[in-house]
């Protein structure tokens, strides 16, 4: 269970192929040429998310930990993206075992998905938020792909997490990819922090220096482990708010980066309806790159009304668009059946000109904390 459990205690328990059809972008380029050779001093870098993808990792929802209503409000979520995933790169889905493979399988026909793109791999899982428990990608100076296996332990002991803490090592096992073992140096989720591709680290310290992660470590201590292995050298820290709600509050919910220019938030008063401390809205809003350089800001909504599920529940509070993803041609956003989804969509369009921007409906996904950011996770060429 992941994401921006904003109202924790309610969701506590609901918790080689290169393929030729996907086209790639004239402006894409290798992750090489967009990196600054400084970071190559750092034994690995990795790759921010809108250079070009191998494919996108899913842990796809089951039954065996929170039961089949659970299972079954969340299918069409996942269905929805790998329809559109696999027009642009490949679909790696991990099924919790063979018998959910051909259910997986089933539910893909109907929709007529094709399954050309689409890698399975039999894993067992505790949930659904690949992002935070699953490999992060990166590269050594010699531009090979290697698997980081940061410490995942359920958001700092709020969940069952034993068989997701397993995924990074048995995704390198099963594709010969070099896993680097960091379990021992930090507990860290990939949805807690943010990168810009050109040395800048964004992230709350309230997810990362938190005592039920990494009890005693010091930022000097965490920004040296996050250089070494992401290839950073700008850290952007905001407080954060611990015990907020299941993830101590990770950024990827209300500040990502569009681009090596630009960061994607919300204005101050959604901030502020975010429960973010004004001190961070002030650092937020005066954040500068490794060079310096002031980004731009760009501000998305949240949702006009109290998200309802699909199933008609209220769930008493708004919805953000923040928590977007990145594919070769295609940015997934959520939708929320809400007067604001297109405005969005707009927004986000203008930012991705060459990639069209596509609604996912994740008003079932979002009752148990997340979004579709949450519950992706990408593997870069």
């Amino acid at each position: 269970m992941k994401g921006f459990r904003f109202f924790a205690s309610a969701f506590l328990c609901t918790v080689t192929i290169l393929f030729s059809s996907c086209s790639k972008e004239e402006t894409m380029q290798s992750s090489d040429q967009a990196v600054n050779t400084e970071l190559r001093s750092s034994t690995y870098y990795m790759p921010d998310e809108t250079q070009p993808h191998e494919g996108t990792w899913l842990q796809w929802p089951h039954h065996y930990q929170y039961g089949t209503t659970y299972r079954n409000r969340l299918d069409p979520t996942w269905v929805a993206m790998t329809k559109q995933l696999v027009q642009c790169e490949i679909v790696h889905i991990i099924a919790y075992n063979t018998t959910e493979k051909n259910r997986i399988i089933s539910l893909l026909n109907t929709a007529s998905v094709p399954l050309t793109n689409v890698d399975f791999r039999i894993f067992k899982t505790n949930d659904v938020w690949v992002r935070d428990n699953g490999p992060i990608y990166v590269k050594n100076s010699s531009n090979q792909i290697l698997i980081e296996d940061w410490g995942f332990n359920g958001w700092g002991n709020n969940a069952p997490y034993s068989l997701c803490n397993n995924i990074p090592k048995s995704i390198g096992t099963a594709t010969g990819k070099q896993v680097v073992n960091l379990n021992a140096a930090m507990k860290v989720e990939g949805g807690a922090f943010e990168i810009d591709g050109h040395g800048t680290f964004m992230a709350t310290k309230s997810s990362i220096l938190n005592s039920n992660r990494n009890p005693g470590m010091t930022q000097g201590q965490a920004e040296a482990i996050f250089s070494q292995n992401l290839g950073v050298t700008n850290f952007i820290w905001l407080d954060g708010v611990p015990g907020l709600e299941i993830t101590d509050m990770h950024i990827d919910g209300f500040a990502r980066f569009g681009d090596e220019n630009t960061i994607v938030t919300i204005n101050a008063a959604n901030l502020n309806y975010w429960e973010v401390p004004q001190s961070d809205i002030t650092k937020l809003y005066a954040a500068k790159d490794a060079n310096g350089q002031s980004y731009d800001f760009m501000y998305l909504p949240l949702t006009q009304n109290n998200v309802k599920t699909a199933y008609g529940k209220n769930l008493g509070y708004k919805g953000s668009y923040v928590n977007f993803y990145v594919a070769n041609t295609k940015v997934l956003v959520p939708f929320y059946n809400d007067p604001n989804d297109l405005l969005a969509k707009n927004i986000l369009q203008s930012l991705y000109p060459t990639k069209t921007v596509v609604g996912i409906d994740v008003r079932n996904l979002y009752e148990n904390g997340g979004m579709i950011h949450c519950v992706t996770q990408q593997q870069p060429l």
